[in-house]
Formats: C-alpha cells, structure tokens, sequence
C-alpha cells in the first residue's frame, strides 16, 4: 500500500509542477499494480459486459424468431390467396362457359321462334289469299248469275236482239278481266 501512495503523491507532486513524463523504471512505476488493476477491471467489467451482451443477444434472437413467425404467416396467407386466386379462375371459367353455352341456347331459340313466326306469318298469308280468292270467286259468280239473270230477264221481255246480247257480255266479260 505504501508503493501505491508514493505513485499517487509521486503523480499528483508531477501535475501540480505540470512536468508530466514518461518514467520507463518498471519498479518506480508501478506497471504491475497497473497490469493488476487493469485485469480486475476487464474481470469484474466482462461480467457486467457479459451480461448486457447476453441480454442484447435474448434480445435479437426474439426479434428473429418473431420475424420468422411473421414470414411463415406471410407464406400462409400467400399460399391461401394463391388458392383462392384459382378457385375464383376456376368460377370465372365456368361463367363463361356457362355464359356461352346460354347464349348458344338463347341464339337457337330466337332462330327458331324466327323460323315459327316467318311459318305462322307464311300460313296467315296463305289463308288471308284463300279467304281473298274465295270473296273474288264469289263476287265473279255473283256477278255471273246477275248477268244471266240480266240476260234472260232481256230475253224474255224480247227487247233484245241477238247482237245486243253479245255486246252486254263481251262488256261484261272485259270487266272482269280489269
């Protein structure tokens, strides 16, 4: 202990004169006590260091192991929504197979009830000229029988003669043809 305070006095006396110098004596010096406390400090500081190192690595290693668990739930959550990207490929495929098929089956029954209507419009037309033929054969045989009627009404009453009779129906017969 007496060597220790004659380096203090000895290190105090050289700063209050500010004649501070390098003193290689190992001896005088005190380098042991020196190398010895420095040795305490690093023993005694590398516990407190070893733990603060410790801590720090519990630290890092929660850190990396919740990142680790929020890749996997990533991985989890990319992997259902790849699936659920090709489940809902897969619906939209069968819409428009089933959007074509439907406009398929909606193209066919508008041709044919086209070809039904232009049929049911073709058999109307064909009876309305029936009809209209049927009303003109009348018409013409009415007109027909008035004529004979006509005729023989003339032929009996003898006003008529033979040339004049012919006139009347050649008359009559070119307003038919008109």
């Amino acid at each position: 202990m007496h060597l220790f305070n004659q380096t203090i006095n000895s290190f105090s006396g050289h700063v209050a004169d500010f004649s501070i110098g390098l003193n290689i004596d190992i001896f005088e010096t005190n380098l042991v006590n020196l190398i010895l406390l420095t040795g305490g400090i690093f023993y005694l500081g590398s516990n407190a260091l070893s733990e603060s190192l410790m801590e720090r690595q519990q630290r890092i290693l929660g850190t990396i192991q919740e990142s680790e668990e929020r890749l996997q739930q990533a991985v989890s959550k990319l992997t259902e929504s790849e699936i659920q990207l090709t489940q809902a490929q897969l619906v939209i495929e069968s819409i428009k197979t089933d959007a074509q098929a439907t406009a398929k089956v909606v193209k066919t029954g508008i041709l044919t009830d086209g070809k039904n209507e232009i049929a049911r419009l073709t058999s109307s037309a064909k009876s309305q000229i029936s009809t209209i033929e049927s009303k003109v054969k009348k018409q013409i045989a009415d007109y027909v029988v008035a004529l004979a009627l006509q005729r023989a009404t003339l032929q009996l009453k003898g006003n008529i003669r033979s040339s004049l009779q012919k006139q009347i129906i050649d008359t009559n017969i070119s307003k038919l043809g008109g």
